[in-house]
């Protein structure tokens, strides 16, 4: 017995690959949300982390800028205290300076210069005076700039000859007035000022000079050293 099927079979079976068709699209589409939602809370994570480290850092950093803050006044503070440690010690030295002055002169006149008047202004000292000859001179002025260790650098400002009269006679004696300067040095340490105040040669400690006044002076070398 032959029997034939009379049902629409290719048609069942073409609505049957469609349902398998639309339900694998359906398990894709719901896969694929799974997936998404998944990858938005992994990154949604992620995202909350970074923003607590970066609060976390962002306190630390207002936390070292305070810091730096309060170095940075420190460091001010110290430099302050440091220029008025050199302001004193400045000080200190400075009011030396005129004793070691007075000192060098006595010490380093040569005999046959006369010394009328003294200026310093600070570590400038303007120096006139009556001086026999010409080489006297000269020797002042090489012993203020190799054998004295307070003063340097000395210059000629002006030399003329001119009559000075002797004391007591009407004598005239042809003499040599001159005016130069020299750089009065300036002690290293209060320490090394007191050392080198309290060595030989130390007879006008105590003489205060003023910087900015003159002051005369007949400093006769042979009156110094004989």
């Amino acid at each position: 017995m032959i029997l034939i099927n009379l049902l629409p079979h290719r048609e069942a079976r073409r609505q049957q690959r469609q349902k398998a068709f639309f339900a694998g699209l359906g398990f894709a589409a719901m896969l694929g949300l799974a997936v998404l939602l998944a990858w938005y809370t992994i990154v949604a994570q992620m995202i909350s982390n970074q923003d607590q480290r970066n609060t976390f850092l962002q306190g630390e950093i207002k936390r070292l800028d305070a810091q730096i803050a309060d170095v940075a006044n420190l460091k001010a503070e110290i430099e302050a205290l440091k220029a008025r440690q050199k302001a004193v010690e400045d000080l200190q030295a400075d009011r030396n300076m005129p004793v070691y002055l007075l000192n060098e002169l006595v010490t380093q006149t040569p005999e046959g210069v006369y010394l009328t008047s003294v200026h310093q202004n600070g570590q400038q000292v303007a120096i006139t005076g009556l001086a026999q000859t010409n080489e006297r001179i000269s020797e002042f002025l090489r012993n203020t700039a190799n054998n004295s260790p307070w003063l340097e650098k000395p210059w000629l400002s002006s030399i003329k000859a001119t009559n000075v009269t002797v004391a007591g006679t009407r004598d005239q004696r042809r003499m040599f007035d001159f005016a130069m300067g020299v750089t009065l040095k300036r002690p290293p340490a209060p320490g090394a000022a007191a050392s080198a105040a309290s060595a030989p040669g130390g007879s006008a400690s105590g003489v205060p000079l003023a910087g900015g006044t003159s002051a005369p002076l007949a400093v006769a070398s042979g009156a110094a050293k004989g």
